[in-house]
């Protein structure tokens, strides 16, 4: 039996019943976690990025990260198609998060209270480097590292 299709999604009830995972947590109580899945055709999404020698200069550059290689390259290149799928989804009458986990026990505010303390002092003793009354922050680029989802080598 199949779900009806929606769009250019659809599911049976076998695939649907077959992401139903069971995980046990503790004190043997038992939580079940639906997850969903749906395929893209490729035929709705964009056409492929290509990413010219030029601007993987200037991203490097902006973004302090080494391609390395052409499989760096490739690699950001798969991300980008991944990202793509964002334009088939009819987003309208959905609120953009202030964070993923703003309706989550785990994000609560506290409430600000106000000290009038002098502690710039022992704020001061806290920094590694120090000029008269201001820290001092280190100077140069740090090259990030590109980690593709496929191959988890650092490139």
């Amino acid at each position: 039996m199949k779900l009806p299709k929606y769009g250019i999604f659809s599911a049976s009830i076998k695939e649907f019943f077959s992401t139903l995972a069971t995980i046990t947590v503790k004190r043997s109580i038992t939580c079940r976690m639906w997850f969903l899945s749906w395929k893209i055709e490729n035929s709705v999404l964009p056409q492929r990025t290509k990413i010219s020698p030029d601007l993987v200069d200037k991203l490097e550059s902006l973004a302090l990260v080494d391609f390395g290689n052409q499989e760096g390259v490739n690699c950001l290149e798969e991300a980008i198609r991944f990202a793509d799928q964002l334009h088939v989804v009819n987003t309208d009458g959905v609120e953009p998060m202030d964070s993923v986990l703003e309706n989550s026990a785990a994000l609560r505010w506290r409430d600000d209270n106000l000290k009038l303390d002098d502690c710039a002092w022992e704020l001061l003793q806290l920094a590694t480097d120090t000029v008269e009354e201001y820290f001092v922050s280190t100077q140069g680029q740090i090259v990030g590292r590109i980690i593709c989802a496929k191959n988890p080598t650092t490139l």
